[in-house]
């Protein structure tokens, strides 16, 4: 992994939509652990798109770089290094003046990648082998 957080190139980088190993350091190994922090990043990862979108209906570019910054924490929190590459590509867009179809792009690639992110999680989340118990 690099420094900034992000799967190296070559051999490093993680074929699936989440990165298991980098989810269990994360949580410790506790399922229960993880099970709420990927709940919190579907729903946060949803307001942070709504807060992007609005951001740019209302031509606040510099808004709109800090709400995909904060996108790019969540998703390296839980190895969904795909969100994180689509919302730096984003911010980096943002930031550096690129223009409406650069956004447009940029936009599109974080939708796809959150949504990949959030089915897996969803599957991941009723999938009964991760279940943990529940308190009674």
């Amino acid at each position: 992994m690099s420094a900034n957080g992000s799967p190296r190139t070559g051999n490093h980088i993680q074929q699936g939509i989440l990165d298991e190993e980098h989810l269990g350091r994360m949580t410790l190994g506790d399922r229960l652990v993880e099970r709420e922090v990927l709940e919190i990043f579907v729903r946060h990862s949803a307001t942070t798109l709504d807060l992007i979108l609005g951001c740019i209906a209302d031509r606040d570019p510099a808004a709109a770089a800090a709400a995909a910054h904060t996108m790019i924490g969540s998703a390296r929190g839980i190895g969904a290094w795909r969100v994180a590459q689509a919302a730096e590509r984003l911010e980096r867009a943002l930031n550096t003046g690129g223009d409406e179809q650069q956004w447009g792009e940029a936009i599109a690639a974080l939708k796809a990648a959150n949504l990949e992110a959030n089915t897996a999680i969803g599957a991941r989340l009723a999938d009964p082998a991760n279940r943990t118990a529940e308190c009674t």
